[in-house]
């Protein structure tokens, strides 16, 4: 087996990390978990809805560029700094999950946490995706 290291030059440069690793038997692809940054590696300004968005078209973004597409997320975690906002925002960021994915969903845990990385980062989105019939 093969692991192919995927880093988007359209996204902020990883360091530490890869943000798409996929290997090739059977085609898996482990995505970095997203935060909101923008191409400077800066946090954007935004509540805990643009920052989802953000975030989770950053690990979209990652899972194109690795061959791939929204459907073919298996599964998907959120880490959620303040749990009461993502609630009361839930619809939302339904709203945002549907736009950029559909509505077939992954299996999905959210889990609260006390911070991220970076301090002002909400919401980080990681997920795992398995692709049937890769790009050549």
């Amino acid at each position: 087996m093969s692991f192919e290291r995927i880093n988007p030059t359209d996204l902020a440069r990883a360091r530490g990390f890869s943000h798409a690793v996929r290997t090739d038997r059977p085609v898996t692809v482990h995505l970095a978990g997203q935060t909101a940054l923008d191409l400077d590696g800066k946090i954007i300004d935004g509540d805990i809805v643009e920052q989802f968005e953000q975030a989770f078209s950053s690990m979209l973004r990652s899972l194109e560029a690795a061959g791939g597409q929204p459907s073919d997320l298996t599964s998907v975690t959120i880490y959620i700094v303040d749990m009461e906002d993502y609630r009361a925002r839930a619809r939302d960021i339904g709203a945002v999950w549907r736009r950029l994915a559909g509505t077939e969903y992954p299996a999905m845990a959210g889990i609260g946490v006390s911070r991220l990385w970076d301090i002002e980062a909400l919401v980080e989105v990681q997920g795992v995706a398995m692709i049937e019939h890769p790009p050549a």
